[in-house]
């Protein structure tokens, strides 16, 4: 919602400051200066990025327009999870997690947290980390040089998604000139017509520059930044879920297991010390 709302902002910006100027917003719809612009934009994306990337872009700029799924309720959630999973293990011990990752669908517990269960990257990486500790023989040192490297992996392919926006939205100006240049000619295709005629296909080339800086600087550029924004805040969610398996490995106590997780998650996404009181008591 508030990349919507700071898209429209910068359109209407841009559409009201051009009307007080005495332009007509109709003058700047051109349908061809759209469909070179973006037709060249898509086109270079595919060139440049493997079908991974190109879902994992689609995923995360669908993720940027509906929210982040990694905020504050998801990290309660995540310390809820975490608190119960101690809980279970200090009663029972490491092999009861044995039911609850192997199938996690089936777990009664993980249903009881939506906001991970459905997550199929949360909850892989949950029931992978658990599945390592269930034998009892895992060092914390070593299982932390494992974790580390899956995160290492999940960030890397965050990163590569985001570079190919980046690198579409740096292209947006170029091709912007395509636009303009192919304007150009097709003006002076008709340099011996009416005055009428050649300046409104002047204006129509001359959007086709204004397009592509638009796109550019004021949707696809700030969206590559709102997308490695909330990346960053998935991959400490995913830093707090590795810090929570490894202190339930180290056999510390729930409410331990919870204060180390949740040490490593954003200050907005912390719920504070009287909250932590009412849930855990």
């Amino acid at each position: 919602m508030i990349v919507i709302v700071g898209g429209l902002i910068v359109l209407g910006a841009v559409l009201v400051g051009f009307s007080m100027a005495g332009g007509k917003v109709g003058s700047l719809i051109h349908l061809s200066e759209f469909v070179t612009i973006g037709g060249a934009a898509f086109g270079a994306l595919i060139v440049m990025s493997p079908m991974k990337v190109i879902k994992d872009l689609i995923r995360g700029v669908l993720q940027t327009l509906k929210g982040s799924a990694y905020g504050k309720p998801a990290c309660i959630e995540l310390f809820k999870l975490l608190y119960a999973l101690a809980r279970l293990v200090r009663q029972e011990g490491l092999l009861a997690l044995d039911a609850h990752v192997t199938k996690p669908e089936e777990s009664p517990l993980l249903q009881q947290f939506p906001k991970i269960s459905k997550n199929h990257h949360v909850c892989h990486f949950l029931c992978d980390s658990l599945s390592m500790i269930i034998d009892g023989t895992v060092e914390s040192g070593q299982l932390q040089e494992w974790l580390d490297e899956e995160i290492k992996v999940v960030e890397r392919e965050h990163h590569a998604a985001v570079t190919a926006l980046a690198k579409t939205a740096d292209a947006l100006p170029g091709f912007g000139i395509v636009a303009a240049v192919l304007g150009i000619v097709v003006t002076m295709q008709a340099i011996g017509g009416p005055v009428d005629e050649i300046g409104y296909k002047v204006g129509a080339a001359l959007v086709g520059t204004f397009l592509g800086i638009l796109m550019a600087y004021g949707f696809f550029a700030p969206m590559a930044g709102r997308m490695e924004a909330l990346g960053e805040q998935e991959i400490q969610f995913f830093r707090a879920m590795a810090v929570g398996v490894i202190a339930i490995n180290d056999g510390v106590s729930p409410k331990d297991v919870v204060i180390r997780a949740r040490r490593i998650v954003g200050t907005d996404c912390r719920p504070s010390q009287a909250e932590l009181k009412e849930l855990f008591g």
